[in-house]
């Protein structure tokens, strides 16, 4: 058997599967694809998560755009994060090219341009239906490791949600949870530590602190109603095709804690909303997160390990998350070692240290006798790259140096106009594109504090009322008991002179007898 018989034979049967799939590309031999070595993946292992790397324009974003296509004609939505904003063309069909149509006839795979259902979401004031979620839909635990805040900080956190409960005070917005810390230390400091023990000012203000500067990244905008519904992410148009759903964030690339606040809490919403998943074999929703580094950067290690659980339970949730960045490295090992489907474009090696990042990536990937996977990682040219996925049985792919097959929808962006468009004729934006403002925390405590201080003032004036009326009421009780006394007959009689000198005259003659 040649080494191309022995290559083809290899890669058709490691990628054959009994269920559904989607197809990648094929595999190449030094440097040329063998349209007899398909590269694809099982449905059913899609929800084992993984990563697209390499260098910048290497091809990274068109592999997103290609898996999110096959996913979306298979009936799996889609969810990703727009960072650098040039995945919108996606709801429009690509335009005739010859170079797409030559590299389809190497690979033997039909090409036909199509466009694809895609709803465009916003974080802030980019066009788009917004999303939103209410600060007690975050929770204390979540909010607090967000916030990177101390044991005792965390504390008053809890006391602070506990409280909102109880008290039915909803807590909506940033705005209200600062409303509630300046109660819970001013007015409503000897209520709160009478009933849930001492609130410490030096950590309020610490806390208050990091709330301020989380609102200053755009926060509060994402805090707030209506709250968007994880449910929405799971429609499918009257083709059966799954929504693509592109989160534009091209305005908050500076923004890193307020991307990975948002990332935090949409998993943690879809992983307690979603129900628990059988053996399907096919996942209900995959996601991806372009630009994956913004949301490990400046993540405390709180924040890394709940990012952490969330990745290992998420997936029993029917629920796979794909990572996509320019170095496996930007993704925590513990993150890596739960990830099935990698897919490593080129690398370049212009320092030593790239080089020794170059080996240590090499050596996450199966070993081949058809590669040296070190030395392929840098000759891969642009829409080409390295291939491990896993089998239905969840064992690793061989390993494949992969020409990928072109996406069918536009490889840019929508123009203004058309932006406009889509986002008309979209429910979502529809549904989420209204500010609620409804009674919260924030107008609750404003109100009680309000009727306290006008209880205060009453009290006030009518205790100076009483204080100015206290001398003309003794002198008017004085002038009384005198007029009284004038004009009681019996004392006028007793009091008279000539009964008093009537009385003295009989003591008198008594006294000398």
């Amino acid at each position: 058997m040649t080494q191309l018989e022995k290559f083809t034979d290899t890669l058709s049967k490691g990628y054959t599967f009994k269920g559904d799939y989607i197809e990648l590309g094929k595999g190449m031999l030094a440097g040329v694809p063998i349209p007899d070595a398909p590269v694809r993946v099982p449905l059913k292992t899609l929800n084992r998560h993984g990563l697209i790397a390499g260098a910048t324009g290497t091809g990274k974003t068109k592999t997103l755009q290609i898996i999110s296509e096959l996913l979306s004609e298979k009936g799996i939505p889609v969810l990703m994060m727009d960072i650098k904003g040039d995945l919108s063309g996606i709801a429009t069909a690509a335009a005739e090219n010859p170079k797409i149509r030559e590299r389809h006839e190497k690979l033997q795979i039909p090409y036909e341009p199509a466009a694809y259902p895609v709803e465009l979401l916003s974080l802030s004031a980019e066009p788009g239906a917004r999303l939103r979620s209410t600060v007690s839909e975050f929770g204390p635990v979540l909010f607090s490791r967000m916030l990177n805040l101390s044991e005792v900080q965390a504390g008053i956190i809890s006391v602070i949600f506990k409280y909102a409960d109880d008290n039915s005070l909803p807590l909506l917005d940033l705005k209200d949870l600062r409303k509630l810390l300046q109660y819970a230390t001013e007015e409503g400091k000897e209520e709160l530590e009478r009933e849930y023990g001492r609130i410490s000012t030096t950590s309020t203000g610490a806390i208050m602190r990091n709330i301020v500067a989380l609102e200053q990244q755009g926060a509060d905008v994402f805090f707030g109603e209506p709250s968007f519904d994880v449910s929405d992410l799971l429609r499918l148009n009257e083709k059966g095709q799954g929504y693509i759903n592109i989160v534009r964030l091209t305005d908050i690339q500076d923004k890193p804690h307020l991307f990975s606040t948002f990332m935090l809490g949409l998993l943690a919403e879809i992983y307690s909303t979603f129900p628990e998943q059988g053996d399907t074999g096919r996942p209900e929703l995959v996601i991806f997160l372009d630009e994956a580094h913004l949301i490990f950067d400046q993540a405390s290690a709180e924040l890394l390990n709940q990012i952490e659980n969330i990745v290992k339970l998420i997936r029993s949730k029917g629920v796979g998350l794909y990572f996509v960045t320019q170095n496996p490295t930007d993704v925590p090992d513990a993150v890596l070692s739960q990830l099935g489907l990698k897919i490593q474009h080129a690398l370049r090696a212009f320092t030593a240290k790239d080089r020794k990042a170059i080996k240590l990536t090499a050596e996450n990937y199966p070993i081949s006798e058809f590669y040296k996977t070190d030395e392929v990682l840098t000759s891969l040219g642009i829409g080409e790259a390295l291939v491990s996925a896993l089998n239905e049985k969840g064992i690793p792919t061989p390993l494949a140096a992969t020409m990928l097959r072109a996406p069918k929808s536009r490889m840019d962006i929508l123009s203004p106009t058309e932006i406009t468009g889509l986002v008309a004729v979209s429910k979502l934006s529809k549904k989420y594109n209204k500010t609620i403002d409804r009674e919260s925390a924030y107008e609750i405590l404003n109100d009680k504090i309000a009727r306290a201080e006008q209880f205060a003032r009453e009290a006030q004036r009518q205790k100076e009322t009483e204080l100015k009326r206290k001398p003309t009421e003794t002198f008017s009780r004085r002038r009384s008991s005198t007029r009284s006394s004038a004009t009681n007959p019996i004392l006028k009689v007793l009091t008279s002179a000539t009964f008093i000198r009537g009385v003295m005259g009989i003591l008198t003659r008594a006294m000398r007898k």
